[in-house]
């Protein structure tokens, strides 16, 4: 029901700044929407979830105070904008749709394609 493609990743410095964006078909105002990672050799990681009204977030240990996630329900959209980037940010982010406000990827129904988001020391 949901389609999702993500868009923003790229190439930047130790310390700078990127936005990814997420943007949704169907019926987005309906799910939570979640940012996972996964760097070669590593197990997919949470990063943040955000609820269907945009009120409740959750990060993940590692980004907290550096990430910040958010969305516009009226274009359709989810952002992660991510602050302060460091070499280990380095991975492909999926952004993810679900039916509950979860950490947890298998309650994940709709995944983007990734974009690849690289930080060089």
């Amino acid at each position: 029901q949901v389609h999702v493609v993500e868009s923003g990743g790229g190439l930047v410095q130790a310390g700078g700044s990127l936005r990814l964006s997420c943007v949704a078909s169907g019926r987005f105002s309906y799910y939570a929407m979640g940012w996972f990672r996964q760097a070669p050799g590593k197990e997919r990681e949470f990063v943040a979830v955000i609820g269907a009204s945009g009120i409740s977030t959750s990060y993940g240990d590692s980004v907290k105070g550096r990430f910040t996630i958010s969305r516009d329900n009226a274009k359709n959209t989810m952002y992660l904008q991510m602050n302060s980037l460091k070499p280990e940010d380095t991975a492909v982010y999926n952004c993810a749709a679900a039916r509950v406000f979860t950490k947890v990827a298998a309650n994940y129904d709709y995944w983007g394609q990734g974009t690849q988001v690289t930080v060089s020391s």
